[in-house]
C-alpha cells in the first residue's frame, strides 16, 4: 500500500454504532472491497463459548475475512482493556505488515478509545488485591475517606470525580499506588502523545424505531439459535462467572435457569437492557468528532450504503479510489 512508499502513518479503518445496527455485515462488505482484515472491538466476543448471546459472526457471516480478537480467553479468565490493547496493536501490526487496510469494528467504546488514543488505563498493571482492600475500605469508611484521600495524592483528578463514584475514585488511587504517578500526569501525556495511525472513523446509525426493532428481532433470534442451551453450559462447565454478569443475553437467561423469572419476562428484560445498551453507546460515541455518520436507513441499498461508506474511507485515509470509480 502507498503509505509505505510515502513514509505515513499506516491507516486504520473505524467502524463503530450501537449494537445490532449491522456493523459485523459492513465491515466484512468493506474488508472484502478493500482488502482488509477486521479486529473486532467487543468485550464479550473475546470470550470463547459465548457467541450466540454475543452474535459473534459465524465462519459463514465471515465470507473468508480473517476476523482478529475474536475467541481470545476463556470466560473463566481475567481480560481487561490493556490486555486487549495490546492484542490489538499487535494484530494492527500484522495486517499492516501483510499489505491490507485494518478494520477496527466494534460497539465497546472504551476498545476503540484504548486503540485510538495513547491512554493509561487503570486496569493495566491491575493490582486485584489493592482494588479489594479499596473497597473494603469504602464499604467500612464511607466514599468521602477515599476521595479525600485521591485529593491528597492527584486533586486534579479528585476535583473531576463524585466521592460516591467509588469506582473511579479506586482506581485513580490504584494507578498513584502502583505507578507512583497521579492519574491526572498519565493523561497529560497521553494527550500529548502523537497519534501511530491514519485513522478514518465511521458510526453506523438507523432511527431509533427501526433500531429497537431489530434489537427484537435479534433477541427472538438469539432464543431461537439455541442462547438459553448455550447459557447453560457455560453455567455448568465455569458455575457463575464475572463475565457472565456484564454481558447482555447472559445475565438474564441465567437468572431464568436459576429460577429467579420466567423465560418470558427474562427475554422481556433483556430486549429492554439492549435497548439501554445502544442509547449508552450512542451517548459514548456521539462524543467522538472523527466520526462521519451513515444513516443506513437513508440509502436506497445497502450496497449503496457500503459504496458510500468505502467512498468516504477511501478519501479520508487517502487510499487510492475503487477499481471502476
Amino acid at each position: 500500500m502507498t503509505w509505505e512508499r510515502e513514509q505515513e502513518k499506516p491507516p486504520l479503518a473505524v467502524i463503530v454504532g450501537p449494537t445490532a445496527v449491522g456493523k459485523s455485515e459492513i465491515a466484512v462488505d468493506l474488508a472484502l472491497r478493500m482488502d482488509g482484515e477486521v479486529v473486532t472491538a467487543d468485550s464479550m466476543q473475546v470470550y470463547r463459548g459465548l457467541d450466540i448471546g454475543t452474535d459473534k459472526p459465524t465462519p459463514a457471516q465471515r465470507r473468508g475475512v480473517p476476523h482478529h480478537l475474536v475467541d481470545v480467553v476463556d470466560p473463566d479468565q481475567r481480560f481487561n482493556v490493556a490486555e486487549y490493547r495490546k492484542l490489538a496493536h499487535e494484530a494492527i501490526a500484522g495486517i499492516h505488515r501483510r499489505g491490507r487496510l485494518p478494520i477496527l469494528a466494534g460497539g465497546t467504546g472504551l476498545y476503540v478509545k484504548a486503540v485510538l488514543d495513547e491512554f493509561l488505563f487503570p486496569d493495566e498493571g491491575a493490582d486485584y488485591e489493592l482494588r479489594a482492600r479499596l473497597e473494603r475500605e469504602a464499604r467500612l469508611l464511607g466514599p468521602g475517606a477515599l476521595h479525600r484521600r485521591l485529593q491528597e495524592i492527584d486533586p486534579a483528578t479528585a476535583a473531576r470525580l463524585h466521592p460516591n463514584d467509588i469506582r473511579r475514585v479506586i482506581r485513580a488511587i490504584e494507578v498513584y499506588e502502583t505507578t507512583g504517578r497521579p492519574l491526572s500526569e498519565h493523561l497529560a501525556t497521553a494527550r500529548a502523545a502523537e497519534p501511530r495511525y491514519r485513522v478514518a472513523m465511521v458510526g453506523l446509525t438507523r432511527p431509533r424505531e427501526v433500531l429497537y426493532r431489530r434489537i427484537e428481532e435479534r433477541v427472538d433470534r438469539q432464543i431461537q439459535n439455541g442462547l438459553v442451551d448455550e447459557v447453560k453450559r457455560l453455567m455448568e462447565r465455569y458455575g457463575p462467572l464475572p463475565v457472565a454478569r456484564q454481558a447482555l443475553g447472559y445475565k438474564e437467561i441465567a437468572a431464568y435457569l436459576k429460577g429467579e423469572c420466567s423465560l418470558e419476562r427474562a427475554i422481556e428484560i433483556l430486549k429492554r437492557d439492549t435497548r439501554r445498551f445502544a442509547k449508552r453507546q450512542f451517548t459514548w460515541f456521539r462524543r467522538d468528532e472523527r466520526i462521519r455518520w451513515f444513516d443506513l436507513e437513508a440509502f436506497p441499498s445497502h450496497e449503496a450504503a457500503v459504496q458510500a461508506i468505502e467512498a468516504h474511507l477511501r478519501a479520508e485515509l487517502r487510499l487510492a479510489p475503487a477499481a471502476g470509480s
